[in-house]
C-alpha cells in the first residue's frame, strides 16, 4: 500500500522505521489514524519485521493533537441521540490501542513536541526515546482532559499522584525533565536520536521477539484483577514453548553462550 500520511523503512536485523509526515503539523485525522492501524497490522504480520519505531518527519512536531476546531464545529447542539466527541475520543484511543498491544516492541523515536494527542500516542508505545522539544497532556489548559488514552497510560506509568499533578496542570516537560520521572525512557541530543534509537531497536530485535510479544501480553493484563492477570500470565507463559526460543536460549544457557535468537 502506498501511504500518503506515512514513510515505512525497512533496515537490518528486522528493524522497521515508520515516519509520520502528515503536513503541515502532523495532525491526528482519519487518514492517518487509518494508515497506523494498517501499518500496524501489515508490520505485524510480516516475519521478517522483528521491532517498530515511530518518528515524525516534522522539524518540531513529532505528533499534534486532534483538530479541536472541527470537533467544536461538528457538535449538533440538537442532535440528543449521537455523541460525536465520544465517537472520536474512541476512535483515537482504538487507535493508539492497536500499537500498545501489537505484539512486537514499539519504540517512539521523539523528534519534537508529543503534547496532547502526541503525548497520548507516545504513551500507547513501549519506549520514548526523545530528543528535543516538550512532552506533556496539556488538554487542560484549553478546558478539555486528554480524550485518547492518556488518563489511563500516564496513570498507569507514573502512579495516581503524579498523573493527576501533570494533567491537572497541563504540565509540558522537556526531555531530561520527562526523563527523571519516568515519563519517557531516555532523553539524548537531537544528533544521537537516531543512533541511540538504532542501537536498542536492534538490540531489542537480537533477542526473543515472540515472548516479548507475549510478556507484553501479561504486562497489560497487570490492570485487570490478579487472578486475570495470572490466568493471562500462565497462558502467554506456556505459548512461549510453540516457537524456538525457549530451546534457543536454553541451550546457550548452558553452554554458556549469548542466544542467538536471529
Amino acid at each position: 500500500m502506498n501511504y500518503q500520511t506515512l514513510m515505512v523503512e525497512k533496515r537490518v536485523k528486522g528493524v522497521a522505521w515508520v515516519t509520520i509526515n502528515n503536513p503541515p503539523a502532523n495532525a491526528i485525522g482519519d487518514d492517518l489514524m487509518y494508515e497506523l492501524e494498517h501499518v500496524a497490522k501489515v508490520l505485524k504480520d510480516d516475519p521478517s519485521v522483528r521491532v517498530i519505531v515511530i518518528t515524525s518527519a516534522h522539524p518540531k512536531s513529532f505528533l499534534a493533537g486532534a483538530d479541536l476546531m472541527g470537533i467544536i464545529q461538528s457538535v449538533d447542539p440538537q442532535a440528543m441521540d449521537d455523541d460525536p466527541i465520544a465517537k472520536l475520543s474512541t476512535r483515537m484511543q482504538t487507535c493508539f490501542q492497536t500499537f500498545a498491544t501489537l505484539p512486537k516492541p514499539v519504540i517512539a523515536a521523539i523528534n519534537g513536541h508529543a503534547l496532547g494527542g502526541g503525548c497520548e500516542f507516545a504513551l500507547a508505545c513501549d519506549f520514548r526515546i526523545m530528543s528535543k522539544g516538550r512532552i506533556g497532556l496539556s488538554e487542560l489548559s484549553l478546558g478539555i482532559i486528554p480524550g485518547a488514552g492518556g488518563t489511563q497510560r500516564m496513570t498507569r506509568l507514573l502512579g495516581r499522584a503524579k498523573a493527576i499533578e501533570l494533567i491537572f496542570t497541563a504540565k509540558q516537560l522537556e526531555p531530561k525533565k520527562a526523563e527523571a520521572i519516568g515519563l519517557i525512557n531516555r532523553a539524548v541530543a537531537p544528533e544521537q536520536l537516531e543512533s541511540v534509537t538504532t542501537e536498542f531497536a536492534e538490540q531489542l530485535a537480537e533477542g526473543a521477539i515472540h515472548a516479548m510479544g507475549l510478556a507484553k501480553r501479561a504486562i497489560n493484563a497487570a490492570e485487570y484483577p490478579m487472578d486475570e492477570g495470572l490466568a493471562i500470565e500462565a497462558k502467554a507463559f506456556s505459548e512461549t514453548f510453540l516457537t524456538e526460543e525457549p530451546s534457543i536460549g536454553i541451550a546457550a544457557f548452558y553452554q554458556k553462550e549469548k542466544a542467538k535468537f536471529i
